[in-house]
């Protein structure tokens, strides 16, 4: 039998209540229902997804419920964030903590991530507590958030979850600060933080009530969460005037987000945790992310659509309502009064825009209410949008021309914004589509520093069996990860799988800072330190191969001004590091495990599988993914068939899936032609 956590919900009549009731099949403690509708509608979804999911919606005026895993306990990343929030108003509200009260800055705090403080602004910059809390809500500021944790205490969010009831909301440490850990076994499990979808729900739904603290706090808190400004998730498919009051939060593996949707139909809360997902990209449609957005989707829609599916009336207007929808409303009202009076377009709704709105009614002979309603709303007309859409009738006698017939000797259409095709056997290129264009590489840039090293190593073999121990820099690296941490040992020809496999951007900077200064003669080193001299040396390495569109800032392709490439460049490089036999046998290998000492002598097994996913096909035999926002999707591969090997190469792909359609799109055309030029010399 289900337990009463996991049981899917269904809205059903008394009478059908009450005859399972009798069967035993509803349980004591639970008080609320979900309709079978939206059942159909998120359960499809969860179904169709690759990995574990904890869902918890909630309409709060009328406690109508979905949940799956909710009580499942499952990481949080910067979802946490939120709980961290509380328990700083709660030490606010107590006197404890002021929130004008100065925070300064140190060159210590800074850490990487998301966030603006640790770019932007310099060492000694004072701000106020509640500023470093909008900071690390709206912009999940990893920096302000240490800051916070500081101020309130690292084990005090974990007790006021408890206080509330919130047993499975616990702050393991510090954001990048993995040494600070209270709870080591936590963190290994959970990373950062870990919750349940149905505590997140539980502390919306008093939040929304202003009940988890005093009012002022809640209306303070619920502005913070308005302000987020991650739109990858629950904001993205909702009308764009609908106001979200979320935390979201995003590692590798787990994508997180949880909020109130401010919906006509009255206030949704809900909770989307992830983890243990196949698709590990950092594009616009990531599989988890497209999960959150769908599932906040499904329930508005459900929320706000009367019995037959159609979407409810016009949503009314009052004053302190704020949003998109409002200031669309401020600027109509300028349009249409014959006053010619002006009000300010902010959003707000205020006693100014209710001033205006009763004058409006006035002069269409409406009742003066103040309010905006169905009668308003058709009296007012067509909205003044801030960026006008045309007008229809001349918009639809627009006639689109048609572009010719595709021919079928030509490549195929690709989603990449530039690709190149070239022969493994002697790295010519034989086809390509801008790829001389200039672009972000992403992790693709981890074929040169693997390339580096084995290139180094052909002449010093006995560098493979070197130990590097992980620095502090290493494993405070952002993005994909070797799993390795600070203080810890490993081999290189291990750290190397490391790299190439899972893509760990802490195994890059590892491998920087050990080999550097080998790789820059003494009299170039110029007094910089070994992760700066290997940089050197990517470079110096890219002008020697004649990639001369290429320039290297760091060892792992993370976003940074001046790291670019071409493809044309990334094939040159690919022919000559596919010459080194260690560097094929890496590439080609699609998963690996080996172990770590750490500090005090403990060992700890880790287990890596390569992010290619062209490997588990015949034929393909490496060599590197790549995937940022700024890069789009990024793979380089090799292909054989019937003796013929072939290099190609995707920059800026659509998304994961679509760079492999591309190059496999890319295989089958080329062979084709490779096929038809053999047969025609014949």
């Amino acid at each position: 039998m289900c337990s009463a956590d996991s049981i899917h919900r269904y809205r059903f009549s008394c009478a059908a209540c009450i005859h399972l009731l009798l069967v035993g099949l509803i349980f004591s403690g639970t008080t609320h229902t979900v309709a079978e509708d939206l059942s159909s509608r998120i359960q499809p979804l969860i179904d169709a997804f690759d990995g574990e999911v904890g869902v918890m919606v909630k309409q709060l005026e009328t406690g109508e419920t979905f949940e799956y895993s909710s009580t499942v306990p499952m990481p949080t990343a910067s979802l946490i964030k939120l709980p961290i929030m509380i328990a700083t108003y709660k030490a606010i509200d107590s006197g404890k903590l002021d929130l004008a009260q100065k925070i300064t800055l140190k060159a210590e705090d800074k850490v990487p991530g998301s966030g603006i403080l640790a770019e932007h602004f310099s060492d000694g910059t004072s701000l106020p507590l509640k500023d470093a809390i909008h900071l690390m809500i709206v912009y999940s500021d990893n920096t302000a958030t240490n800051l916070v944790i500081d101020q309130v205490g690292l084990p005090r969010t974990t007790e006021v979850m408890k206080e509330l009831g919130c047993d499975e909301t616990v702050l393991n440490s510090k954001v990048f600060r993995r040494d600070t850990s209270i709870l080591p076994e936590r963190s290994k499990k959970y990373g950062l933080g870990s919750t349940t979808a149905k505590e997140m729900v539980s502390l919306l739904e008093k939040l929304q009530a202003g009940q988890l603290l005093s009012k002022q706090a809640s209306k303070q808190m619920l502005a913070h969460l308005r302000a987020c400004n991650d739109k990858t998730k629950f904001s993205r498919l909702l009308p764009p005037e609908i106001v979200v009051a979320h935390k979201t939060g995003s590692v590798s593996d787990s994508r997180t987000d949880a909020g109130i949707i401010e919906s006509p139909g009255g206030p949704i809360a809900l909770c989307v945790l992830t983890t243990n997902i196949a698709d590990r990209s950092w594009n616009d449609d990531n599989a988890a992310e497209l999960l959150c957005s769908n599932i906040a989707k499904a329930a508005y829609d459900y929320f706000n659509s009367d019995s037959t599916g159609e979407p409810k009336g016009p949503k009314s207007l009052k004053s302190g309502d704020s949003g998109l929808l409002v200031e669309a409303l401020q600027r109509t009202l300028n349009a249409r009064l014959k006053s010619k009076r002006e009000i300010g377009v902010d959003g707000d709704f205020g006693s100014e825009t209710e001033s205006a709105v009763k004058e409006f009614q006035r002069q269409e002979k409406l009742e003066e209410t103040g309010k905006v309603g169905s009668e308003t709303w058709a009296s007012l007309g067509p909205l003044v949008e801030d960026k006008p859409a045309p007008d229809p009738a001349e918009f639809n006698s627009v006639v689109i021309e048609k572009e010719p017939v595709e021919d079928l000797s030509e490549p195929p259409v690709t989603t990449c914004k530039a690709w190149v095709i070239g022969d493994s056997k002697s790295g010519n290129t034989l086809w390509g589509f801008h790829e001389d264009d200039i672009r972000d590489i992403a992790s693709t840039t981890k074929m040169m520093t693997a390339y580096l090293v084995l290139n180094y190593a052909e002449e010093h073999p006995e560098v493979m069996d070197e130990i590097v121990e992980f620095s502090e820099r290493a494993d405070n690296t952002g993005g994909s990860t070797a799993g390795v941490r600070v203080g810890e040992k490993i081999a290189v020809r291990e750290l190397l799988y490391g790299l190439m496999l899972p893509s760990g951007n802490d195994a890059s900077v590892a491998l920087a800072e050990h080999f550097g200064t080998r790789l820059v003669e003494l009299d170039q080193q110029d007094n910089q330190d070994a992760y700066d001299n290997f940089i050197d040396a990517m470079n110096k390495m890219a002008k020697k191969l004649n990639m001369t569109n290429s320039s290297f800032k760091n060892p792992n392709g993370l976003p940074e001004d001046g790291h670019q490439s071409t493809a044309s460049d990334l094939l040159k490089l690919a022919y000559q590091a596919m010459q080194i036999p260690t560097f094929r046998d890496y590439v080609a290998t699609a998963q690996h495990g080996c172990t770590v000492t750490g500090p005090g002598g403990y060992t700890r097994n880790l287990a890596w599988k390569n992010t290619n996913r062209l490997l588990r096909r015949e034929g393909y035999d490496g060599i590197k993914t790549g995937t940022t926002n700024a890069a789009g999707a990024c793979l380089v591969s090799l292909g054989t068939r019937d003796g013929d090997s072939l290099i190609v190469v995707i920059l800026g792909a659509t998304s994961s899936d679509g760079r492999y359609v591309d190059a496999r799109n890319l295989y089958r055309w080329a062979w084709q032609q490779l096929d038809s030029d053999s047969g025609e010399g014949n």
